[in-house]
């Protein structure tokens, strides 16, 4: 994510691959797309220390995950210390080399559309917060604020049941 004048530069990096002088955004999520955990690091961070970071945090925060779905940018022996001292499959999720264009791999475009998602609120297309705590911070709000969006959609299904219970009566809802 390029980031704006007022970003610090001690919290920048230039990412030679993008080719861009600003932050990177790592995200984890669930499988429904789902944000669990956000870290914002100077774009010189690579995805493999990123996760050498996080995954530990994520052991502890949520117990029951063994599996993680990563792409490409997770191998090596990241994939071997995640098993041994965590205790977390880390699933690789590969372009096979005779793909060309665009293709949809199963797995891998849950982030992708999860960072879609938030990059709808505009204050994401650049990085402006001085501090990389402020722009977790605004990530996680604009994922709070897609989910309750979600659950408060007109015409969601309602959790409680359509018919009242058995000890009512069907006329005035009194107890009988």
């Amino acid at each position: 994510m390029k980031a704006a004048a007022s970003v610090p530069a001690v919290s920048r990096g230039y990412d030679g691959g993008k080719k861009v002088n600003g932050r990177r955004r790592h995200v984890i999520t669930d499988s429904l797309g789902l944000l669990l955990m956000v870290w914002v690091t100077a774009a010189d961070v690579t995805d493999r220390q990123a996760a050498r970071a996080m995954l530990p945090v994520l052991r502890t925060r949520f117990r029951k995950i063994t599996l993680v779905w990563a792409d490409g940018g997770y191998t090596g022996c990241l994939v071997t210390w995640a098993k041994g001292k965590l205790q977390l499959t880390l699933q690789i999720v590969k372009r096979s080399d005779d793909m060309t264009g665009f293709v949809v791999l199963p797995r891998r475009w849950l982030v992708e559309r999860s960072l879609a998602w938030m990059m709808h609120a505009r204050r994401h297309a650049r990085d402006y917060e001085r501090l990389i705590q402020h722009s977790e911070t605004l990530i996680t709000w604009a994922a709070i604020t897609l989910m309750t969006r979600r659950l408060a959609r007109k015409g969601a299904t309602p959790s409680w049941p359509r018919k009242p219970p058995e000890h009512f009566t069907v006329d005035d809802r009194q107890p009988v």
